[in-house]
């Protein structure tokens, strides 16, 4: 069965880019000339994609507007005869169908995805793409996971390899390689220290959900810091005995959630811009000089 609904939580405050997030979500800071959602965004279309479900909260309408139309602009744009720029604009609002519901409390990742499954067929999969991750690569991260469920009909995580001293701010797996890139989970532990960590495979925020994962992550309490996360919801399927799978994806991923990443993408991703890619290039080489 294809993969047709994604959850995108975007309801986090972006404390890491104040004060540039104060008044405008960190989803919206532009890496070249389009938000950061945005680039998240057409690669879920760009997988197959076409309900979107944003768990937003308070301070987040703007998201909401990008994805909507807005005559007034459309309506000089057309007066001014920018066919091109008009064309951008309206091509946004069609690369999905978009729903937004809040989030009432910020109480975690896996309470962010909760929150969506009202708008969502119970007994189907969907994806998640968390907010942070711009991954540039030849064929969409998440399309190559819907490869692997499509295999497997189980749930999926996002794997990226780092150095071992990096390991401790994320989900980390233990398991088995299978082949292509593809990994059968057998452990799944949440921001273990460097020592303690089971390899250094880390998961990050691009997921296939299964409704026997979100029954039990319906089932999770939350933690000594109030907050309900996807990775016990992981580490309790695993202990029920649900098979877990990971795969390690092409593809350069920009973490667009640190001020580092960010500018990582700006360069990276400029360079490759149609408009000002060859003069970037040109004015990094004379500050390499």
């Amino acid at each position: 069965m294809p993969i047709r609904k994604a959850v995108i939580p975007v309801g986090g405050l972006g404390t890491r880019f104040l004060p540039a997030s104060k008044a405008q979500p960190k989803e919206m800071l532009a890496v070249v000339d389009k938000p950061v959602i945005q680039y998240i965004v057409e690669e879920a279309a760009a997988s197959g994609i076409e309900e979107i479900v944003f768990v937003t909260a308070i301070g987040k309408r703007a998201i909401e507007d990008h994805f909507d139309r807005s005559f007034e602009l459309e309506y000089r744009l057309e007066q001014k005869s920018k066919t091109r720029e008009l064309e951008t604009i309206g091509a946004i609002g069609k690369l999905a169908r978009f729903a937004f519901v809040r989030q009432n409390k910020p109480a975690g990742d896996g309470h962010a995805i909760l929150a969506a499954i009202p708008f969502l067929d119970r007994h189907e999969p969907f994806a998640v793409l968390f907010g942070d991750d711009i991954i540039d690569g030849p064929e969409p991260a998440l399309r190559q996971l819907f490869d692997v469920y499509e295999t497997y009909q189980q749930p999926v995580v996002a794997l990226q390899q780092v150095p071992k001293n990096e390991v401790s701010s994320y989900g980390v797996i233990a398991g088995t390689d299978v082949g292509g890139g593809t990994w059968e989970v057998s452990r799944f532990v949440e921001k273990p220290k460097a020592e303690d960590a089971p390899s250094d495979l880390i998961a990050i925020g691009r997921y296939v959900l299964t409704p026997g994962l979100v029954a039990v992550l319906a089932t999770q309490t939350a933690g000594k810091d109030g907050e309900m996360r996807l990775a016990d919801a992981f580490a309790g399927y695993l202990a029920q005995g649900g098979r877990l799978y990971g795969h390690q994806f092409e593809g350069t991923r920009y973490d667009c959630g640190n001020k580092l990443g960010f500018l990582k993408a700006q360069v990276e991703l400029g360079l490759k811009h149609p408009e000002v890619g060859a003069g970037l290039a040109d004015y990094l080489r004379t500050r390499g000089k």
